[in-house]
């Protein structure tokens, strides 16, 4: 079974930083553009961001760009988001999914395959 666990949310102070982790299982990710989205309670999926199959592009929403950095070890086969400079609207669960992809893009819409059951991330003091 093909699965997208994340890692890493929890409490933190406005001005803190965490990094969360999406490992996968049942599949490699090195054909996968991977995507970051956050949800918050009665708001839309947001895109916050995304990095190519090979990592060599990225894309971030204007809301977290300059705070947050994706990155990717396909040899343990995890990506990472690092958040800093947290604010309370960062407040969401945040998660991250899959795309088998050919191109050497990402993509910040949610046209993703397979995705985790994400992990709260809470900003407040």
């Amino acid at each position: 079974q093909l699965q997208l666990v994340e890692s890493g949310g929890g409490l933190v102070q406005p001005g803190g930083s965490l990094r969360l982790s999406c490992a996968a299982s049942g599949f490699t990710l090195n054909d996968y553009a991977i995507g970051w989205f956050r949800q918050a309670p009665g708001k839309e999926r947001e895109g916050v961001s995304c990095i190519s199959k090979l990592g060599n592009s990225t894309k971030y929403a204007d809301s977290v760009k300059g705070r947050f950095t994706v990155s990717r070890d396909n040899a343990k086969n995890t990506v990472y988001l690092q958040i800093n400079s947290l604010k309370p609207e960062d407040t969401a669960i945040y998660y991250c999914a899959a795309r088998r992809t050919l191109l050497r893009l990402c993509s910040l819409s949610p046209n993703y395959d397979n995705w985790g059951q994400g992990t709260q991330v809470t900003v407040s003091s």
